[in-house]
């Protein structure tokens, strides 16, 4: 299949990603820093399990040149871009992290693919650039310039800058928004991961806008069959259909993945509690910060590049797979 260069590679996403890569026959390249936002181990251990095919380095990618000598070095068919400092939350803490980490390692990337061409780059954004848009489901081609977040304003400005590299250099680039994303070997600040640890040791769980909000909770194992499988559908010279994004000054896409469902808070916390044998005690809070009442993506364009619908895994299903690797995994 030759050679793919993730980036983020030891994140939760960017280790499915590589594990699905490396079981349909590519070589991997994955670089990631290990930072310190949650534990290292996590990321250590994920790297770990990947096996043969895999070549990991221990790096961060805003290091100048860093980027453009290792995809020179190793020529990847596609350079698929996860890497980033996540989190609403932190980014009001702690902006920063969020200029170095998307902003110059973004412009790192771009600037390394400038360099050496691949045939195809795929750019993480988020549902959260979609910001304060009450028109759902949410559609690739809707205005989205009402970010709630600093870190959501940062995948915007990735989105801008992946277009202008493409207009300017000629390169294929798609960038994928994703929707919450869950699922085994997931991130501890992340509202399952907190949740299940709470109620199975029957401490209270904090639950915001008095859980009144709705996700649209994408499955890992089916969001990273929908980024392996656009690998082979750059954006060309013409739009699929009138739904398309692709820009008429440049071969540059904007992608939705997730479920195209809308889940209410109060079914994931049941799915929680069902998986668990545990009952929740809810600490009802008011809205935080940056945060949005709901999302909701609309799969059409996705269909269309890829011929059929992505997978759709009952929340239920999703979370007890992540309730049993916890328990397995000793996380309690």
């Amino acid at each position: 299949m030759g050679t793919a260069l993730v980036t983020g590679s030891a994140g939760f996403i960017g280790y499915h990603l590589c594990d699905l890569l490396l079981a349909e026959g590519w070589n991997v390249v994955g670089i990631d820093n290990l930072s310190d936002y949650y534990d290292p181990e996590l990321k250590r251990r994920r790297h770990e399990r990947l096996g043969r095919g895999f070549t990991p380095v221990i790096d961060d990618i805003a290091t100048p040149g860093l980027l453009t000598e290792l995809i020179g070095e190793h020529r990847p068919e596609a350079v698929i871009h996860l890497a980033a400092q996540a989190g609403v939350r932190h980014s009001i803490d702690a902006p920063r992290d969020y200029v170095h980490a998307n902003l110059v390692g973004t412009h790192e990337l771009l600037e390394a693919g400038r360099a050496h061409p691949p045939a195809h780059m795929l750019l993480a954004s988020t549902s959260s650039v979609y910001g304060a848009g009450t028109d759902m489901p949410y559609r690739e081609t809707m205005k989205t310039d009402a970010q709630m977040s600093f870190y959501a304003a940062t995948k915007k400005a990735n989105e801008a800058m992946a277009h202008s590299y493409a207009h300017l250099y000629g390169l294929p680039i798609t960038m994928f928004r994703f929707f919450t994303v869950y699922g085994p070997w997931g991130r501890p600040d992340m509202a399952l991961f907190r949740f299940t640890r709470a109620i199975l040791r029957d401490e209270p769980i904090d639950v915001y806008n008095h859980g009144r909000m709705r996700r649209d909770f994408t499955y890992v194992g089916d969001l990273v069959r929908g980024i392996v499988d656009l690998i082979a559908v750059p954006p060309g010279d013409a739009p699929v259909s009138d739904r398309d994004s692709l820009s008429p000054v440049a071969p540059h896409r904007i992608v939705n993945i997730g479920n195209g469902e809308t889940v209410e808070l109060d079914r994931f916390i049941a799915a929680i509690e069902a998986a668990t044998g545990r009952t929740a005690r809810r600490n009802l809070m008011e809205m935080q910060p940056g945060d949005v009442p709901a999302t909701w993506a609309d799969t059409t364009l996705l269909a269309e590049l890829l011929g059929r619908p992505l997978p759709r895994t009952p929340i239920e299903e999703g979370v007890r797979a992540f309730v049993d690797w916890y328990r397995a995994d000793n996380c309690i």
